[in-house]
């Protein structure tokens, strides 16, 4: 994904932005959430797992990477779940996609800290991300109709 900026009378100035994917990890009925063991900033802070998509990588290739990188599990990915969010500074977006565990595979926290599976009505019960809050908003009517 490119961007342009504009700085002051100047051409444009292109950069590059960055695109990490998140995956919401659904099984039933609740959603998988990690909680950040790094770097010291975010420690302890709650995320959907994920992480930046490599160069001539596609979106949904690098979610399957990193749930079994982070997760050491496969992921059947799905369809997004809420908006764009932008991140650090307008450099990076984060793209959340649905997902589902395959071959009967469950998650270790390989990671991160914690690892909880969260229903609807205990979305509220960990301090997320803040990238991950308008995701967090999105999620909660499609895991109260599960």
């Amino acid at each position: 994904m490119r961007t342009e900026r504009i700085s002051g009378d100047g051409p444009a100035e292109r950069r590059d932005v960055k695109v990490v994917v998140g995956a919401a990890i659904v099984a039933d009925g609740r959603v998988l959430a990690c909680a950040r063991s790094a770097p010291p900033e975010v420690a302890g802070r709650w995320e959907f797992p994920g992480g930046k998509v490599e160069p001539g990588e596609s979106e949904t290739a690098a979610l399957v990477r990193e749930c079994a990188e982070e997760l050491a599990v496969r992921v059947e990915v799905g369809d997004r779940v809420g908006r764009d969010v932008r991140m650090a500074h307008g450099r990076s977006v984060l793209k959340v996609y649905a997902a589902r565990l395959v071959g009967g595979d469950q998650p270790r926290a390989l990671e991160h800290a914690e690892m909880r599976w969260l229903s609807a009505d205990e979305l509220d019960t960990v301090d997320w991300l803040p990238a991950d809050v308008p995701i967090v908003a999105a999620l909660r009517p499609l895991l109260a109709r599960l």
